[in-house]
């Protein structure tokens, strides 16, 4: 699985192709209002991303780099702090950029290679779903179900328009592999997990790659996604049964049930909180924010819980014994989703990345989730 999913954990870097034998690619061009600015040229590799080479730009802002071309398709990025510039190889090219620093990962323009114009266009394509999804998350007027659907609607006329103009048209090219792996934040656009259309995109370019790079890693890679992601469905399909039975409660609620063991052993039940306001957390201990973030839920928890506040905390670390270490001491409602980050409840919350939170009122409805949220402590004192 680690094998299967490392490409992901690169999505919004970039990804690229070259062939060729002992010859070499260029990377070149200028990037203006950077002087004394390093830039770095970096492999976007499935094992994570190298430093290749970098420079100190002078007033003028040029530079060029060149390496060995690999043997199968491969990707690359020019990078300036956190700005980004995703670069793709298929031959002996010479590619060509010129940029305006800061905001070089969007003014920027290409010229030498086709696959790095189509990238361009989908990165710009993707950092504008992101902006209309978070200024839909923001807006204080819609309602959680309401904001939810509204970004599930943009993401996916995205896909239809990614998949058409791209995926599906030319398979075989660098930019549609570069294309599966795009994000938002830590939200796989196409998440083959969870979507049995978004396998046939991973095995359509899988399939192609097989014909033109029969021996590339990245084209076996997109086979093993394409295989997990129908083996989840299988288990998906096995657990409606269990799922339908808690959607029912969403009418009859406002909210859709979670049924899970605690720390003690003792199953739980989001719906039998009714009358008190929630905060349904979902968690990981193990990430490096967690002492801050408990720290900030015990205060609150602690001001207000006599009033009517509750906690109802999904964890979803993978260590079991780590999570009831972690959870000992605390006095609210702790409990482990054993499914961790594949788990269905995710996809059911529109989850796209952890932490994450809702607010839920006396009557067992969903009020608002974190992103539309400036002021939590404000927002429970308007439920309580």
């Amino acid at each position: 699985m680690k094998h299967i999913w490392k490409a992901a954990a690169i999505v919004v870097a970039a990804l690229t192709i070259a062939s060729c034998n002992d010859k070499k690619f260029t990377v070149e061009g200028q990037v203006a209002n950077a002087k004394d600015s390093v830039l770095y040229f970096e492999n976007v590799g499935l094992e994570g991303i190298n430093t290749l080479d970098s420079i100190k730009l002078d007033e003028g802002g040029s530079f060029s780099f060149s390496e060995e071309a690999p043997a199968t398709p491969e990707f690359y990025r020019l990078r300036i702090a956190d700005q980004i510039i995703n670069v793709s190889i298929d031959s002996t090219e010479t590619v060509q950029f010129k940029a305006e620093y800061p905001g070089m990962a969007s003014n920027y323009t290409v010229s030498g290679s086709d696959n790095c114009e189509k990238i361009k266009e989908l990165t710009l394509m993707q950092m504008d779903l992101q902006n209309r999804a978070i200024a839909i998350q923001r807006n204080p007027s819609l309602g959680v179900d309401e904001a939810n659907d509204s970004i599930q609607r943009l993401i996916n006329a995205h896909k239809e328009k990614v998949k058409s103009n791209y995926i599906y048209k030319e398979p075989m090219k660098a930019y549609s592999y570069f294309a599966l792996f795009q994000a938002i934040g830590n939200y796989l656009i196409f998440n083959p997990r969870t979507n049995k259309d978004d396998i046939k995109a991973f095995a359509a370019v899988a399939t192609s790659w097989d014909t033109y790079y029969p021996h590339a890693e990245r084209g076996q890679n997109l086979h093993n996604i394409a295989i997990e992601g129908m083996k989840n469905q299988r288990i998906i399909a096995a657990q409606n049964a269990e799922f339908k039975v808690e959607a029912s409660k969403v009418q009859e609620a406002g909210v859709l049930d979670i049924a899970l063991l605690d720390n003690k052993g003792q199953e739980r039940h989001l719906t039998d909180l009714k009358g008190k306001v929630v905060l349904l957390d979902f968690h990981i201990f193990a990430l490096n924010d967690s002492p801050k973030r408990i720290i900030m839920l015990r205060e609150l928890y602690n001001k207000y819980q006599a009033q009517g506040l509750e906690i109802y905390q999904v964890s979803l670390d993978p260590d079991e014994h780590f999570w009831k270490q972690q959870t000992a001491a605390l006095p609210w409602i702790s409990v482990r989703d054993a499914d961790g980050v594949n788990s269905q409840r995710l996809m059911l919350y529109n989850i796209q990345a952890v932490p994450d939170f809702f607010l839920i009122d006396r009557g067992n409805n969903l009020v608002k989730r974190a992103a539309q949220i400036k002021d939590l402590e404000a927002e429970i004192q308007k439920l309580l």
